[in-house]
């Protein structure tokens, strides 16, 4: 599409789409509710209700839901942290003794920083940050912020080096973006915010004594571009489009001055060339920050920038990428309109379903002493996927990834770091899977790394598409834990080392999902799944052990709950956080046997139940077939009046990857204030909505995209208002995102009568403009040989512009002017035919944001409320001013330090 009439489309939706809506008043409809058979119904919305249970809000009522343990890389020990409205306390938990220790003693650390800072501190309000255990598990150390012109006692004076003013200048100016950043997401704007500076501490475990590190040099930060070897001594990056290597001595330099000239760089290819690269695409505010960590970095070829995904084996002698060639992809573009002085295009490459032209894959393999490559491309697939098969993630790798989050917590557009690992233990083979492009065939495959030989070990076919999940080894390849759906339930099966199927481990009726850990020496898989326990909500997880000959299969994780596990490296306990959502999340401490040591923590909700919370109701209830069971969540106001008629609110999301009905306790969840205002709010799951169900279930809108789900969703409603005498099915709405608003505009098109409202946020409307991976696998796509004998692949698919015609209620469209998933393409495209169609409808372009809405959540939170309020209830507020905005941000003032 060309801009000039990309844009010329987005100015007539929105004129028109605002005109139209601006004629049409909720309070003077009388005409149309008298044709539509309905009295107008007034009700004032509870806007002070939905107010105190606005993310934000709750946010100071509720603290920590779960336990996170940090487990000690010296024993099975392991520390936590946990807010409640006490404050933080820490906490370490020795398996072995079943027992839990405070990490320290608040009081006396508070005391102790008082002194060390001259600032006070008390034991609620601990300004501990990014706590670590050094010196083999013996101190923790941890940093505390501190205004920078404050005055320390008897802190040595610093002379700065040239080098060190260049990175406190970096770091500055990356700072400075993130807190930019934070204020688009929703600070004051033109505040300044207060400048500060780091202090670094240790506490030794075993003396209680705190300690200033006033001549501490903290590591420095890795930066975007460098792929870190298991051992420490190899960094990968690249520079234009191919890819460089360096020594642990040399990237040493890098870190201090980018520019160096001293520094040794290898390269390693030279056919690296655009959209044929081994650079990974970066977002524009990423290639900002980058910037300023390669300041100074003048080479003519172009800066350090992070390669495509390194995976590394974990002896570091080799690594592996998975690298494509879109030459020939089709482009997709952004608009940044928020940057200055000039708007700036976002351009990249974006595969379409049905499309001739779509990435094609090869696997790399480098050998790190030798500088050798080999390519590995089995071809089994016209069109085929090539993935590496990565080892589980380590204690140290989670802790990293915990690390990059807390550092990037302000950051607009973070750099997801990935250091996977193959899942060999040595570097001789690499596994890896080859997968159609329709998702109906797959192949498990190892390579040798030296000569790129590919040896085909497992063989998957199905007539449906199917998922995938990792391969893990026994024995580092001896024996193979694979996962399939074949028998129409996920179940795992044990292969010989080439192949050959040896047992299914699990069987019957229910689903497997993740593996926990696997025992080789007692041959035991821990794995969690789903629907095994009788009279359960079979979305409900549990952990299990079983032997891999498929005997003894025990439930370690009982109780009617959904079950959230943590487990260290060696597999030999783990944390069990449960919640539903209507109980209060609690945390225990297990063996592998399932036995309870310890209970760690009990959410606490006392604030939260005296400002009025009350917890949502669950259900069970027939899909339209009349024999399917679905299962589902009722909010209802918390100053609900059985006595009265409540207009109801689907929150959908069709699936089929996941239904987002919640299970556990969600206090945050976006339909608790909007159900406050005055509404009951349903969650309920559709045939072909999730995985944790059959195959059957989950494949069930295979080649009806569309449509599939919203019999069921329209049923649900019936069957439950039959029993539920106080939902009012004449005032009925639907909100969902992404796929939840493409089934929320489709089932105001195909229920006219029936769904009276809808707010659709960013929704894929018209499947043939968005991405095909997605597309093509959930509904399906055609392989046809031609006579020249290539193969050609036929899509075809409803779209909601196609039922503009039948709108009757009121729509509102919403979508993020930069959406890179779902792009506003596809809201512009049902706009256009509503528009054509004569039809009146809402719709709101939010700038600068991508398919999340996170940044402005309260914002939409508060418009979609007043949207329902409008359309259902028959009175809103319009005034300009977001009133229950307004008045957070004036008790949350900014706060600033005047000497």
């Amino acid at each position: 599409m060309k801009l000039a009439a990309y844009f010329g489309l987005l100015a007539a939706s929105l004129l028109v789409a605002r005109a139209w809506a601006g004629q049409e008043s909720a309070l003077a409809t009388p005409k149309a509710e008298a044709a539509s058979g309905n009295a107008p119904v007034h009700v004032a919305p509870n806007y002070a209700l939905e107010e105190r249970f606005l993310p934000d809000a709750v946010n100071k009522l509720v603290f920590d839901l779960t336990v996170t343990p940090h487990w000690f890389s010296e024993s099975d020990k392991f520390w936590y942290s946990y807010q409640t409205t006490e404050g933080t306390r820490y906490h370490v938990v020795d398996p072995a003794k079943r027992s839990k220790t405070p990490l320290w003693d608040n009081a006396k650390v508070a005391a102790a920083l008082s002194t060390l800072t001259n600032l006070p501190y008390d034991s609620q309000h601990l300004p501990v940050k990014r706590l670590k255990l050094v010196d083999k598990d013996t101190k923790m150390r941890f940093e505390v912020e501190i205004r920078k012109n404050a005055v320390v006692p008897n802190e040595p004076k610093k002379e700065k080096s040239q080098e060190d003013v260049e990175e406190q200048g970096k770091e500055g100016e990356m700072k400075q973006g993130e807190q930019q950043g934070q204020a688009a997401a929703g600070g004051a704007a033109g505040e300044k915010p207060e400048e500060t500076r780091t202090l670094y501490f240790e506490y030794d475990l075993a003396t209680g004594k705190v300690t200033r590190l006033d001549n501490f040099e903290p590591p420095r930060k890795k930066p975007m571009w460098a792929a870190v070897s298991p051992d420490e001594k190899t960094v990968v990056f690249a520079r234009g489009h191919n890819l460089y290597l360096m020594d642990a001595e040399n990237y040493a330099k890098a870190l201090k001055k980018p520019g160096d000239s001293s520094v040794v760089e290898t390269q390693l290819t030279t056919d690296g060339v655009e959209k044929y690269s081994y650079a990974r695409v970066l977002l524009p505010e990423q290639e900002e920050q980058l910037k300023k960590q390669n300041k100074g970095d003048t080479n003519k070829v172009g800066p350090r920038t992070p390669s495509v995904t390194i995976h590394w084996s974990k002896d570091s002698k080799k690594f592996a990428l998975e690298r494509e060639d879109n030459r020939k992809v089709g482009d997709y573009w952004v608009i940044h309109s928020l940057t200055n002085p000039r708007p700036l295009l976002e351009s990249r490459s974006y595969p379409l379903p049905g499309e001739t032209n779509v990435p094609l894959g090869e696997i790399n393999i480098f050998d790190v002493p030798s500088k050798q490559r080999v390519v590995v491309q089995p071809k089994s697939f016209v069109d085929e996927v090539l993935t590496i098969e990565d080892a589980a993630q380590t204690e140290r790798d989670r802790e990293e990834q915990r690390e990059e989050q807390e550092e990037n917590r302000l950051n607009p557009a973070p750099f997801v770091r990935q250091n996977p690992k193959w899942v060999a233990d040595t570097s001789d083979n690499l596994y890896f899977t080859s997968r159609s492009r329709d998702f109906r065939q797959v192949e498990v495959d190892v390579a040798d790394s030296t000569t790129g030989k590919v040896q085909k070990l497992i063989e998957e076919r199905s007539n449906v598409w199917m998922t995938q999940k990792p391969l893990r080894l026994v024995g580092n390849g001896k024996e193979l834990l694979w996962w399939s759906e074949r028998d129409g339930w996920g179940h795992f099966y044990l292969y010989d080392g080439q192949g050959k199927l040896k047992n299914q481990i699990t069987s019957g009726e229910y689903v497997t999902d993740q593996i926990g850990s696997v025992d080789d020496k007692t041959r035991t898989l821990f794995f969690t799944a789903n629907g095994r326990e009788a009279g359960e909500d079979p979305y409900y997880t549990h952990l299990y052990r079983v032997g891999l000959e498929g005997s003894g299969i025990k439930l370690l994780t009982p109780g009617n709950f959904t079950h959230a596990v943590s487990w260290p490296d060696s597999g030999k306990y783990f944390v069990d956080t449960f919640s539903r959502v209507d109980t209060t999340p609690k945390s225990v401490l297990l063996d592998g046997q399932g036995t309870a040591l310890n209970e760690l923590e009990t959410t606490d909700v006392s604030q939260l139940i005296a400002a009025g919370f009350k917890y949502p109701e669950m259900f069970k209830v027939k899909a339209d077939d009349g024999v399917t069971d679905l299962y589902g969540v009722i909010y209802k106001p918390f100053d609900f009046d059985a006595s009265r008629k409540y207009p109801v609110i689907e929150f959908v999301y069709p699936g089929p990857q996941v239904e987002q009905v919640t299970k556990a306790f969600s206090p945050k969840s976006p339909n608790v204030p909007l159900a406050q205002l005055g509404f009951v709010v349903i969650e309920v799951g559709n045939r072909g909505g999730s995985p944790q169900r059959d195959k059957w279930y989950d494949s069930y809108g295979y080649g009806n995209l569309r449509d599939y789900g919203l019999a069921d969703k329209k049923a649900a409603l019936q069957r439950l208002a039959a029993t539920h005498p106080y939902m009012d099915l004449s005032r009925v709405g639907m909100w969902g995102h992404s796929g939840g608003g493409f089934m929320t505009a489709a089932a105001m098109l195909q229920y006219p009568d029936f769904y009276r409202a809808g707010w659709s946020e960013s929704g894929n409307h018209d499947n043939n403009v968005y991405n095909n991976t997605w597309s093509e696998k959930y509904h399906g796509v055609r392989e046809e040989a031609q006579k020249d004998g290539t193969e050609k692949f036929l899509y075809e698919i409803d779209k909601n512009s196609e039922l503009a015609k039948n709108l009757k209620g009121h729509l509102m469209l919403t979508t993020g002017d930069m959406d890179d998933n779902v792009s506003m393409v596809n809201t512009m495209r049902l706009a256009d035919t509503l528009i054509k169609a004569n039809k009146r409808f809402e719709m709101m372009v939010f700038p600068g944001m991508r398919h999340s809405y996170m940044p402005i959540i309260s914002y939409v939170i508060v418009a979609r409320g007043d949207f329902f309020s409008k359309w259902l209830l028959g009175s809103s507020d319009t005034g300009a001013d977001v009133l229950e905005l307004q008045r957070a941000k004036q008790a949350t003032p900014s706060k600033k330090f005047k000497e």
